[in-house]
């Protein structure tokens, strides 16, 4: 992985790939190459580093072409080299990128060394190069047939885009477990992995689904499926907005959608202040399928995992409804037990996260009637398998390190805790118009939040210089501290973790000292005395407390206990207002130490391998 551009028109199409690939620069990336179809040959450029390096390069030799396909590359098979970088080119006549991971890599290899292939990387998409090669040779060098034969011979996840050096007038693509898209234009087409990387070229897409094989010429598109038909797939009309998709007068992504939150809340939120909690905020058969759900099991991976844990504590607190939550690649691997009337609940931010759609899978094999998304990304694969959907509204979200994503997933969350609830008898009328107003002025409580940012800088100055940091929190606000410690790792480096503060005494308290800051999530809740007496711990032992309260929790600073107040507190919503100042400090931390903010090393935005 990581993206994948590709363009067919009668106008130069090198300047289309390389701004598709940096539109795609958001998902993280290690390399980036182009290979066009220049009359003569297929004319490569890759380079390890930044796009702006690899389009450096192409200008420096004048490329141009009509037909091209473009990669940025996150390593997962072989370092971080040229020869590693896609695309990949067999015999001079076929080049193939991907994104994905093939899993009978090995076999195919020594299969292919042994017709007279001749390795030059260390990846495992060399291999599809090869494969397409041998069978476009062996045949009657119809490159879309070519690609239909070698994808059968592939185990695992990919989505790739083939050009051939003697069918100048076509591209063919395909996917199995990883997104790839069909752009639509007028007398060209597109394919990408993702739409922003066409968005400057047009705005009518088709999303392939699994199995499909995609021929695509300049006048048209010819798409055949895993069985060998031919179906109909809707052309959607992206609503995504180049400007969504600029800095505007931010510093980094990062910055500029920490500071969206209050309109990315307030949109989610939108959708549900019109009727109240009601079942068709997640579709027209919510209805009958809520009023039969014993039970919830929430899957998701990384950040929409801690979003799924804080649910936890609302959808049984609230709802009265026994809930779970698993990291979705390990649910998938288990022996799970399961109980057909319990709903599935995935949540994922683009709605391609390959882990979670496993587990999704997985889930139905086992029986599970009922799945419901939540998603940031409209019509996308996780969506698209499920019964019942809530998009989140959060707008396009660029930076690696999700910020409004997360903290609009709490919002949808919510209101399906609230919608189960009422459809229990758990919630009261006056109970739902308390929540109704809490939603209402959340947005203007985060952007007091928000304003808490020099406070804060302030605080990253202390850590910056720091090598190590403990989160504590309890109750619904440790999932908070939880993210609050992945943030700060992800993208300043420094080791962080964080622990339910009740918890310290039975082992991380050794840990402890004056070298290690300790970020407590303090809220004036039913809990605020025992985090006193937790915080308490860590002062008798010479660590330095850093405490995000309330504005009306009773904490006064001393030495070695920092304390910033948010706004009131805003009762049951409390654990999206405390997200706020740990993904500022976060911020900042990484600001000062100098590290790339948007593109964290060795990560990437889509994770659509294992």
């Amino acid at each position: 992985m990581c993206g994948i551009v590709g363009a067919i028109a009668q106008r130069n199409v090198v300047p289309i790939l390389v701004e598709g690939l940096k539109r795609l620069e958001y998902r993280g990336y290690d390399s980036a190459g182009i290979a066009v179809h220049t009359g003569a040959q297929i004319t490569r450029v890759r380079r390890v580093g930044r796009v702006a390096e690899m389009e450096n390069a192409a200008s420096a030799i004048n490329l141009t072409g009509t037909l091209g396909i473009g990669h940025t590359r996150w390593a997962t098979h072989g370092g971080v080299t040229e020869f590693n970088a896609h695309p990949h080119i067999s015999g001079n006549l076929i080049s193939v990128v991907h994104n994905g991971i093939i899993e009978n890599h090995d076999v195919q290899r020594e299969r292919l060394k042994q017709l007279g292939y001749v390795f030059e990387s260390q990846t495992d998409t060399e291999v599809i190069a090869h494969l397409v090669h041998y069978a476009y040779t062996q045949g009657a060098h119809d490159l879309f047939t070519a690609v239909q034969n070698a994808v059968r011979e592939l185990s695992g996840a990919y989505a790739i885009a083939v050009i051939a050096l003697d069918q100048p007038d076509v591209m063919v693509c395909a996917r199995m477990g990883c997104p790839l898209l069909v752009g639509l234009g007028e007398g060209e087409n597109f394919v990408a992995s993702d739409v922003s990387a066409v968005l400057s070229a047009t705005r009518r897409v088709i999303f392939l689904e699994e199995g499909d094989v995609a021929e695509v010429r300049r006048s048209g598109v010819k798409i055949v499926d895993r069985s060998g038909n031919v179906p109909e797939r809707k052309v959607h009309v992206s609503d995504v907005s180049l400007a969504s998709l600029e800095l505007g007068p931010y510093s980094h992504f990062m910055q500029k959608e920490i500071h969206e939150q209050p309109k990315a809340l307030a949109d989610t939120i939108e959708q549900v202040l019109g009727d109240g909690f009601v079942p068709e905020l997640f579709g027209a058969d919510a209805a009958d399928i809520l009023k039969q759900i014993d039970g919830v099991q929430i899957l998701a991976c990384g950040t929409s995992y801690y979003a799924g844990s804080a649910a936890r504590y609302w959808l049984e607190a609230i709802a009265g409804i026994p809930t779970s939550v698993e990291i979705a690649s390990e649910y998938r691997y288990r022996d799970a037990v399961a109980r057909p009337n319990t709903l599935i609940v995935t949540i994922s931010q683009s709605g391609e996260t390959l882990d979670t759609m496993e587990a999704l899978k997985y889930a139905k094999s086992l029986g599970h009637k009922w799945a419901l998304s939540i998603c940031n990304v409209k019509e996308s694969a996780i969506p698209r398998a499920s019964d019942l959907v809530i998009y989140t509204r959060a707008g396009a979200e660029i930076g690696v390190a999700s910020t409004k994503a997360f903290t609009t997933q709490l919002i949808a969350l919510f209101a399906l805790t609230c919608t189960l609830a009422k459809l229990r008898g758990t919630l009261t009328a006056e109970k739902e118009a308390e929540y109704l107003d809490a939603l209402r002025h959340l947005p203007g409580s985060v952007q007091h939040a928000l304003n808490l940012e020099p406070q804060i800088r302030v605080w990253a100055e202390k850590f910056a210089g720091k090598e190590h940091a403990l989160f504590l929190g309890r109750g619904v606000h440790y999932p908070i501290a939880l993210e609050g410690a992945l943030k700060l790792k992800e993208i300043s480096y420094i080791h962080a973790e964080a622990y339910p503060a009740g918890e310290l005494k039975h082992g991380p308290l050794a840990l402890v000292d004056e070298k290690m800051p300790v970020v407590v999530i303090a809220p004036n809740d039913a809990l605020l005395e025992k985090v006193k007496s937790n915080m308490q711990e860590v002062r008798a032992r010479g660590g330095e407390l850093f405490v995000f309260a309330d504005l009306d929790s009773h904490f006064s600073e001393s030495e070695g206990v920092h304390v910033i107040r948010t706004p009131r507190h805003v009762g049951v919503l409390s654990p999206v207002l405390h997200t706020i100042p740990v993904q500022l400090l976060a911020y900042h931390a990484a600001l000062m130490r100098g590290t790339d903010v948007d593109k964290p090393r060795n990560l990437a935005k889509s994770v659509t391998v294992e």
